[in-house]
This record gives C-alpha cells, sequence and structure tokens, in this order.
C-alpha cells in the first residue's frame, strides 16, 4: 500500500509540473545540467517584461533547429519574478517558442549570476554559449543579434 502511494505522489507531482510546461529549477540544477551537457547548449536567460530578450529567441529557435543534426539545444531559462510564473507558459505558447522552458526559482541575483558567469551583473538578456566536448563556453550579457548568434553556433561547433 505504502508503495502505490509514493507512486501516486510522484505521478501527481510530474502531471503538475507537466500541465504547467515550465519546470522550476535551482541554481545547482541548471549548473548541473550545464556541467553534465553531452551537447553543445545555448542558454538564454530571459523574462517575459524583458522586450530584447523576447525579440531574440525566435531567430535562436530557427538557428539551433538548423543544427538540430548537430545535436545544438537551447534552454530558454526565465528570470520572471514568482508572482509571474503562471504566465510564462502563456507567454511562451502565445509567441510560439518551442525550446524547453525553465523558470529559475531563485531570489538571489548575487548568489546565481556568478555561477554562471563571474561578470555577470544580473542584466537580461543574458546568452551561455556551451560545448564542453570542445572546451568552448562564451557568455553574453546583451541582446546577440541574428549575425553574431550564428557565429557562435559555428564556435561551438568548432567550425570557425
Amino acid at each position: 500500500m505504502k508503495r502505490y502511494f509514493i507512486l501516486g505522489a510522484i505521478l501527481l507531482s510530474a502531471v503538475c509540473c507537466f500541465s504547467q510546461g515550465v519546470r522550476k529549477i535551482k541554481i545547482t540544477d541548471l549548473e548541473k545540467t550545464i556541467k553534465e551537457s553531452k551537447t553543445p547548449m545555448v542558454i538564454s536567460f530571459w523574462a517575459t517584461f524583458c522586450v530584447p530578450c523576447v525579440e531574440e529567441i525566435p531567430y535562436f529557435q530557427e538557428w539551433v533547429k538548423r543544427y538540430e543534426k548537430d545535436s545544438v539545444k537551447l534552454l530558454l531559462v526565465s528570470l520572471d519574478l514568482q508572482e509571474d510564473y503562471s504566465k510564462i507558459k502563456p507567454f511562451a505558447e502565445k509567441r510560439k517558442f518551442t525550446a524547453p522552458i525553465a523558470w529559475l526559482n531563485e531570489t538571489n541575483a548575487d548568489y546565481f549570476c556568478p555561477k554562471i558567469d563571474s561578470a555577470w551583473s544580473g542584466a537580461i538578456p543574458a546568452t551561455l554559449f556551451v560545448n564542453n566536448k570542445k572546451g568552448y563556453r562564451k557568455f553574453y550579457e546583451e541582446k546577440v543579434p541574428e549575425e553574431k548568434f550564428e557565429k557562435e553556433i559555428m564556435a561551438i561547433l568548432g567550425r570557425n
């Protein structure tokens, strides 16, 4: 009986998470994901209220899709406030964001920013390009223009 209760609780929590569509993560989860990634990754730090963030996501998705055969992955990490968490999924659906979205469940930027890049002030948009197999890691604390994004995809793949 205890086993069924635990299984039911796990399934219920999984359904709750998947119905939201936006996974809640801590910085330690993100650090682990980045460190253990076996494929090239682009991590976009954004928020629903950040116009330049929202403007760059569509072409981030297009370029990553072009290189899906090279296993390039895009992760959208929302830095929206906790009270806006429920707005992220409908906002993303309306704008046809297809990349996985995680919400960073952290409130202290002085704690989480240096874990991504020592120079990150916390400003967004911010983007991290990582390819552990090639020892590549580059961080931008700015809107990344499409031309620069394309060059970074080439660099992350070692084709520059």
